[in-house]
């Protein structure tokens, strides 16, 4: 496949990922919504018990939630990404966003290494109270670090084209 339709191929694979990255943020956001709010009715109300796996389910949710926001936030450029220099244009832009993304590619390095560490202390071990796996929360600070990188990669490149062709880049 020449290099144009394989950049193409990736580029739509990297589309589809980040549509299913968005189903997934609002299906997060959902889903915390009946733990959540059987927590705070079960505090003032005698009828309906206390839960405490709610407690716990609505963290592992938040924790999945701000993660797939992060993974978006780096694909649109809207998070580790500051724009102090507001006003740049073209090639000046394009070396500012490849300086950002290189700090972004740092926390995915050290994301997915100590990640991995972190999600292997968890492979064998459930929570106390809902009784979930716990890798389950621990294996998405890795998948964030990865995704950081695919997407940081996707914008790298384009930057890139910019440095060397100039506003007109085909990316």
């Amino acid at each position: 496949m020449p290099p144009q339709g394989a950049r193409g191929l990736f580029r739509r694979i990297t589309a589809f990922y980040a549509r299913c990255l968005d189903v997934l943020l609002v299906v997060t956001v959902i889903s915390i919504i009946l733990p959540v709010t059987m927590q705070i009715f079960a505090r003032f109300v005698d009828f309906i018990p206390r839960y405490i796996w709610t407690e716990e389910l609505s963290r592992f949710l938040l924790v999945w939630m701000i993660m797939i926001g992060s993974m978006i936030g780096v694909r649109e450029a809207t998070h580790f990404n500051v724009d102090l220099f507001y006003n740049l244009r073209g090639r000046a832009k394009a070396a500012m966003d490849i300086l950002s993304a290189l700090f972004v590619l740092g926390f995915a390095y050290v994301f997915i290494v100590y990640g991995w560490e972190f999600t292997d202390t968890a492979w064998y071990r459930i929570s106390e109270l809902a009784e979930l796996p716990l890798w389950t929360i621990h294996i998405a600070w890795p998948i964030a670090g990865v995704t950081w990188v695919i997407f940081a990669g996707e914008r790298m490149w384009d930057d890139v084209q910019v440095l060397l062709h100039g506003e007109r880049a085909d990316s």
